[in-house]
Parts: structure tokens; C-alpha cells; sequence
């Protein structure tokens, strides 16, 4: 699943393609949306909260959609054949004279009054990407995730006796409700960098601020830089299941956080992230 950092990114190349332009073309492929027509509106900006992207008009309205697992942007010269949009994938063709954008396999679409953004992002906890993240979004990600794990979890990650023994960190940096943006790659990867082992208790973390801010660090890398190796963008422990750790040489290990339907991948190094007390 895309994660704020790609976010970040489609915002700004769709702001580069769309923004102060007026759109001569829209299709919305969406039961919900199918006869809203956009044609005609300028787009003010494109914004990303977490995994959510608005797109806002000058009318007082916005596309809110969302990537989920599959989903992507493509940008193209208007007239071309990737901006034609036929694939059977397309859910969302968006055009001016110049570009168009094209949405492909989009996971959630609503279209809904601009002050009304509030009502999809509200119930989530700050965006770690936010601007106001290190003065006042940190505080209360902190604050929620210790809440979290005093209460053993909510929701689908609630068990029985987890009040006891704690939410494991690798979890509670999933949920995007205590904070948005981080999915597994940068759970993973922030958790690496602070040698932490994946199934801790959030209890038992000394320092969240630490690992939210490691978090944050390693995702704005990806935002300023794209995927450049020689920027430092690399992936040290996702995806690499049985590859040596580029620290200490220990094949990595891959685990699971949530039970199913919402596991997710967990990789991690068994010595450089041995568990507390080596348990």
C-alpha cells in the first residue's frame, strides 16, 4: 500500500500537471460519482493528509480519493494515449488542455464540500508527514498510542488480556488512527533504525518520540529525494526476507502484525532487534 511519502509525491505531480487549470475533461468511474461532471472547474491544489489525497476546486468542492493497496496516479500530455484512459483499471480521468491525470485501480473516491476533508481525516491521528508534526502532531501521536496500548488495542487489534501485556509497537505504528502516513515499509524501517524489535510493547518503548520522529526523517528522504540510492533512500530490512542484514550479516526475518483480515508484513533483523531480555 502506497504510504504518505507516495502521497507526498502524487501531490506535487499532480499539482505540477493540474493546478490552476481548468479542466476540460472529468470521469468519475464510481457508482457513488458517476454523474458528477467536474468540467469546467479550476483545481486550487492537491493535498495529501496520511494515505489521503483531496484534490480541491475553485468552487468549494473536492475529489477526496485513496490508494489503498493497488492503486496509482499517472500524469500524461493531454491527447495521448496513455490520457485516453481506457484501460479497464481507470477509475478517474481528469484533464486540461495541457495534462490529464488518470487514476488507476483508486481504492476510495468521494466527492464532497472542501470544509467537509475534515470529516474523512478527523477521526485519524496527526499526518507524521504534517508541517505542525514536531510542535504539536507528535504530542498527541505519542499521547494516542500510550492510550492505545493501556486499553489493549481497539477495534480489530482488542484482545482479550492485551491490556496486560501491551500493544506491540509494530502495530500501533500501523493503525492509522493514533497516527497517519506509516504503513509497513517505514514500520519496518523506523523500527531498524531505533533497534527495536517489531512485537515490543508500546510500555516498553522508552522513547516514541524517538522512533515517530526516525519515522517521519525517513519519509521526508523519500519526498525531497524520490528513490535515489545515492540519497540514502534504501530499503534496509522490507522485503528482504532471508538476505543478509547489511549490519551484522543475520539472514532478516519476516513476521506478521493484526490478526487477519488486517495482517500485514513485519521484517526485522533478529539481532540487531533481539526482543527485551532476549525473550
Amino acid at each position: 500500500m502506497p504510504e504518505g511519502d507516495i502521497l507526498r509525491l502524487v501531490s506535487a505531480r499532480l499539482d505540477e500537471a493540474l493546478a490552476g487549470r481548468v479542466l476540460v475533461r472529468s470521469e468519475l468511474r464510481w457508482p457513488s460519482a458517476a454523474e458528477i461532471d467536474l468540467t469546467g472547474r479550476t483545481v486550487i491544489d492537491n493535498v495529501a493528509y496520511g494515505k489521503h489525497l483531496f484534490t480541491r476546486f475553485d468552487d468549494g468542492w473536492s475529489l477526496h480519493t485513496h490508494l489503498r493497496m493497488e492503486g496509482s496516479w499517472r500524469v500524461a500530455r493531454t491527447g495521448t494515449r496513455v490520457a485516453r484512459g481506457v484501460e479497464p483499471n481507470v477509475r478517474v480521468v481528469l484533464a486540461n488542455e495541457w495534462w490529464t491525470a488518470v487514476g488507476n485501480r483508486i481504492g476510495m473516491l468521494h466527492v464532497l464540500r472542501t470544509p467537509d476533508e475534515r470529516l474523512v481525516v478527523g477521526p485519524l491521528g496527526p499526518d507524521v508527514l504534517g508541517d505542525d508534526f514536531p510542535e504539536a502532531g507528535l504530542a498527541e501521536a505519542v499521547a494516542r498510542m500510550r492510550a492505545d496500548d493501556a486499553a489493549g488495542g481497539s477495534g480489530p487489534r482488542h484482545r482479550p488480556g492485551r491490556e496486560a501485556t501491551g500493544v506491540p509497537v509494530a502495530e500501533a505504528l500501523l493503525d492509522q488512527h493514533l497516527v497517519a502516513g506509516i504503513g509497513t515499509i517505514y514500520t519496518a524501517e523506523s523500527l531498524f533504525a531505533e533497534r527495536l524489535y517489531p512485537w515490543t510493547a508500546v510500555r516498553d518503548v522508552e522513547d516514541l518520540e524517538g522512533l515517530l520522529l526516525t519515522a517521519r526523517r525517513l519519509m521526508q528522504r523519500t519526498v525531497r529525494h524520490g528513490f535515489d540510492p545515492r540519497a540514502g533512500v534504501v530499503r534496509l530490512v522490507h522485503g528482504r526476507t532471508r538476505k543478509a542484514c547489511h549490519v551484522c550479516g543475520t539472514p532478516i526475518a519476516e513476521g506478521t502484525a493484526n490478526e487477519p483480515p488486517y495482517d500485514r508484513p513485519i521484517f526485522w533483523c533478529p539481532s540487531c532487534q533481539s526482543p527485551p531480555g532476549g525473550r
